[in-house]
């Protein structure tokens, strides 16, 4: 398993142990986690989804009016090294 989606995975299981309920999107070149973060969330259980999110290579927070508070994070898929990404057959 690639390390980015160990850590991915890493950074959502951390935040879901805090008490958040996650959502992944996976993309092209990315892995998006999303959370809701309710109103009575605990001031103590900050510092540890503040680590959790600093592990991703994009984090943030979003405050509005119609989805409350979201956490964010990003983490890059990583591209698969090769001698030629041109593709078999294009090989000089």
């Amino acid at each position: 398993m690639p390390a980015s989606e160990l850590s991915a995975e890493d950074i959502t299981a951390r935040l879901s142990a805090a008490g958040l309920t996650t959502h992944v999107v996976q993309h092209a070149h990315r892995t998006s986690i999303r959370a809701e973060v309710p109103d009575d969330f605990p001031a103590d259980s900050w510092r540890e989804v503040l680590d959790a999110v600093a592990t991703a290579d994009r984090f943030g927070l979003v405050a509005s009016n119609v989805d409350g508070l979201v956490l964010w994070a990003a983490v890059r898929k990583e591209v698969p090294a090769t001698g030629d990404v041109r593709g078999p057959g294009r090989q000089r």
